[in-house]
């Protein structure tokens, strides 16, 4: 089993303390209080991870096994209180900040699945879940239809960069190697999808028409 921890260890806290503050300000446009604020930056922080280790059986959940991770969450996503003024004016580097905790996080997903030995199907699955539930689970809570289900390519993104990253560690590839390539390719992905405004292609159905 590939060991990349000490390669995205430190991009995964990057990522998980932009995810919080991004929860922040979303809680903050629907009016949360202070507790509310913390909770969804927890939740969208570390929901994606904590969905598939329930999902996978594979336990304890790692904000359990790591309780750091909820002090880093919520206190990243109660300081945005304070920096609210001053946060949302680096939109662009929250969106590059979120593509990388995209494919980190997915990356981080495959491992945990192939490290259970788990089919190859169940294993992107993992990723996906791990790079794109917080944001679902984010997005439901604030009354709103979720990012992954609004045409942007965001899922494609998680799923090329698991199905990368598990190619190359099947054929024998260096772990960090296949682990640069697959992040590198998935980030670039899904800035050029943001950049172009690619989109998958839409099911619009409307009952009332002739």
């Amino acid at each position: 089993m590939p060991h990349t921890e000490a390669l995205l260890f430190p991009l995964a806290m990057i990522a998980l303390v932009a995810e919080a503050m991004t929860a922040a300000l979303a809680a903050g446009r629907r009016k949360m209080d202070w507790l509310g604020v913390a909770m969804l930056g927890c939740i969208t922080a570390l929901g994606g991870g904590s969905m598939r280790d329930m999902l996978l059986g594979h336990y304890p959940l790692w904000w359990v096994k790591s309780p750091y991770l909820l002090l880093l969450t919520g206190g990243a996503a109660l300081l945005t209180i304070g920096l609210a003024r001053v946060v949302h004016r680096f939109h662009a580097l929250f969106l590059v900040l979120d593509a990388i905790g995209l494919v980190v996080f997915t990356i981080m997903g495959c491992n945990i699945a192939l490290a259970m030995d788990q089919p190859l199907l169940i294993v992107v699955v993992a990723g996906m879940i791990t790079g794109c539930v917080g944001g679902v689970i984010r997005d439901v809570l604030c009354n709103d239809v979720p990012l992954l289900f609004r045409a942007e390519l965001y899922a494609s993104v998680s799923i090329v960069t698991g199905l990368l990253y598990i190619g190359g560690i099947k054929y024998g590839f260096s772990p960090d190697l296949v682990t640069l390539v697959a992040a590198v390719t998935g980030l670039v992905f899904r800035l050029l999808a943001i950049r172009l405004k690619l989109e998958m292609p839409k099911f619009i159905y409307d009952s009332d028409a002739k």
